[in-house]
């Protein structure tokens, strides 16, 4: 951080180092006086949240609001996330590439889902920030020992979907491969854990949005691909076993939606129709995305129940299946 310019008010909090809720009161009034939380003002409330051991419940939402509303709505143009204030926001809140509090942690993703676009980065760095607690036992998401390294339970689930429900604003349509890469990772170290059942309902969703949007396939939006429905009473009879023990929702539930757009996708399909366009233009079908998919489902090892599921949807979900793929797909029935 630049240097900080405090008014007296604040500068009396820092040294005293506890913010009660009368204090909190007299933040809002100070910081919203003008309508406008500039980056000055953004950067004494991080040193009070950083200094300050004793803070009250109200702490936080205010932190996070005021810090939110510099971020989103102050730099211009509204709601665009820029580069350098990306940048600005990870260098602030990082400690060794670690978010340093649980507060600054949930400020992360409420900018996320605030922001109408933010650099693909953010939402990476947001992710990497589970999977630090999931396969490392690091992190904010640690503190109190609720986390077990090695297992990812319904809340870490929760927050990814979160994370990626936040970006998919104006030109993230799609889960993108720097997001694919983190939740292959998570699966990589968590395989052989009791994880809760709603990672494989993600994870099998997520990477598939991925894969047939970057085949140029117009799968739905990425809020549409990812939320959580019961699709069981829908199955189909040769493998709506298997899948509805691996996901929430079935493999014939799941593959109409991607072939036909629902309700919730028709409110956005005038949003994004341009978006969209531009998306599967950029990211055609090529060698490289089923090299991409090879590399980390292949290999010796058996697959795992989810991958299984996930080459089961696109096998039977994708028009086009590229020959780099087939033998992989053979392995599914």
């Amino acid at each position: 951080m630049g240097e900080l310019i405090m008014s007296a008010p604040v500068a009396g909090l820092t040294s005293k180092n506890r913010i009660a809720p009368e204090d909190v009161v007299m933040l809002r009034r100070d910081v919203f006086a003008d309508g406008v939380v500039t980056r000055g003002e953004a950067e004494a409330l991080f040193a009070l949240d950083q200094t300050a051991q004793d803070k009250c419940a109200a702490w936080a939402p205010f932190f996070v609001e005021a810090v939110t509303d510099y971020i989103v709505h102050q730099e211009k143009p509204s709601g665009y996330i820029s580069q350098d204030n990306a940048d600005w926001l990870v260098r602030t809140i990082s400690r060794d590439g670690m978010v340093d509090s649980r507060t600054e942690l949930e400020l992360l993703v409420h900018v996320l889902e605030k922001a109408r676009s933010t650099p693909s980065k953010l939402c990476v760095y947001a992710l990497e920030q589970v999977a630090h607690a999931v396969i490392d036992g690091k992190g904010p998401l640690m503190l109190g020992g609720a986390l077990v390294p090695g297992l990812i339970a319904k809340a870490e689930v929760e927050l990814l979907r979160r994370i990626l429900y936040a970006h998919g604003g104006d030109g993230n349509i799609a889960v993108t491969r720097g997001e694919a890469e983190v939740l292959f990772r998570i699966n990589e170290h968590t395989a052989q854990a009791k994880n809760d059942p709603s990672w494989n309902d993600l994870f099998v969703k997520a990477i598939a949005n991925f894969v047939m949007c970057s085949a140029g396939y117009e799968a739905p939006t990425r809020d549409v691909a990812l939320r959580q429905e019961s699709f069981l009473e829908h199955a189909e009879p040769a493998i709506g076993g298997f899948f509805s023990r691996m996901v929430s929702g079935s493999l014939a539930g799941i593959i109409e939606a991607y072939r036909s757009p629902d309700d919730i996708e028709a409110e956005w399909e005038a949003k994004n129709r341009a978006a969209e366009a531009l998306a599967r233009r950029a990211e055609t079908i090529d060698a490289g995305e089923a090299k991409w998919l090879v590399e980390h489902i292949g290999g010796d090892r058996p697959l795992y129940e989810n991958e299984r599921a996930l080459l089961t949807l696109i096998k039977h979900a994708s028009p086009e299946i590229h020959p780099a793929l087939r033998p992989l797909l053979e392995k599914v029935a």
